[in-house]
């Protein structure tokens, strides 16, 4: 036989090259999940015997509102753009439909025009990107330098310090036991975050849209070659982004019921971009995986859980979130070179 030649270093390294590939292929196919169970399990080992089921759901409460903006900002650095105004938007917007309800004192209303408002910043994003070639990075710089100014001038006119909802409203008691009531022990908010990964998910891997959104980011002019309306495109997937900024808006009302337009939102931006690139998408855009924000929204969430439970001092927490975010980066930089 050929083999009775070969000696046992030989032999064993014909056997690691089959384990070697494959162990290759589970990370590049699935590198969102080990970096989040590495996450988890460090958690759970620090935390120790005092991590129950509620520990846990509270992390899947805690990561939907960052999650459903994520979600957004994956769509767009998919297409090889960038959003930094997902943070100022959402406290603009959470503002302005806090006023509404308190004018309308409808949920339904409330939530629609949430929707709306944050469709139509993030599409003003988009024309000015798709239609007329700016660069996203200064458009998006532009946008969160006025939402939240903005924002901060309509409080000061109004003589408040916060948002706030107006706790007598007979529709109170709804919108507030929706923001922090349960579907069997599950957080409501997050039963909402994945049923809307989900429909992301459908979006990007069974439709012509999202195959789109895959092409641009992959070739640009290769794409346009091919047909693909690459300003249209753009243009709605900021405006998705904007409207999954107004859906989070408006979790954001139901949980907590006001809105403060210096501090709410704050470095949103550069946490959904983390939750992305942990979640496995590439920066230079066209690769990645939608369901891979999920898993990096919730590992972003538990590195807060950790740094509480090891008794940290608060202000180091974006220090280890960055050098995670590096080590991530570092990852996708390893893998592309090797491909």
């Amino acid at each position: 036989m050929s083999n009775q030649g070969e000696s046992p270093m030989q032999a064993n390294a014909v056997v690691a090259q089959p384990v070697n590939k494959r162990f290759k292929g589970l990370w590049s196919n699935y590198n969102y999940v080990i970096i989040f169970l590495v996450i988890f399990i460090a958690f759970l080992i620090i935390n120790g015997s005092e991590t129950s089921w509620t520990s846990i759901t509270n992390i899947f409460l805690h990561s939907a509102i960052l999650g459903t903006i994520s979600l957004g900002m994956g769509l767009v650095i998919m297409t090889g753009d960038i959003d930094l105004s997902v943070g100022s938007s959402f406290v603009f917007i959470g503002g302005l439909t806090i006023i509404v309800y308190n004018a309308a004192g409808s949920i339904f209303v409330t939530l629609l025009f949430a929707i709306a408002a944050g469709l139509l910043c993030g599409a003003l994003n988009g024309v000015l990107v798709g239609r007329f070639k700016m660069p996203s990075f200064i458009v998006t710089l532009a946008s969160m330098l006025i939402f939240r100014s903005v924002s901060q001038y309509m409080m000061n006119e109004m003589g408040e310090t916060r948002y706030r909802v107006e706790a007598g409203m007979e529709s109170y008691k709804s919108l507030f036991g929706f923001g922090n009531g349960n579907i069997l022990t599950i957080p409501q908010l997050a039963v909402v975050f994945w049923i809307v990964a989900a429909a992301m998910i459908y979006m990007t891997t069974c439709m012509k849209f999202g195959k789109n959104i895959y092409a641009i980011g992959s070739n640009e002019r290769a794409a346009k070659l091919a047909g693909v309306n690459v300003i249209w495109t753009r243009i709605k997937v900021f405006a998705i982004s904007g409207a999954l900024v107004g859906l989070a808006a408006f979790l954001k009302i139901a949980k907590d019921t006001s809105f403060d337009p210096a501090t709410s939102g704050k470095n949103f931006e550069l946490y959904a971009i983390a939750s992305v690139v942990i979640g496995g998408i590439s920066m230079s855009g066209g690769k990645g995986k939608i369901a891979g924000i999920i898993f990096g929204t919730m590992a972003f969430t538990i590195i807060d859980k950790i740094i509480t439970a090891l008794g940290m001092n608060a202000l180091l927490n974006d220090t280890v979130k960055g050098l995670i975010l590096l080590v991530a980066v570092g990852l996708q930089m390893i893998q592309k070179r090797e491909k």
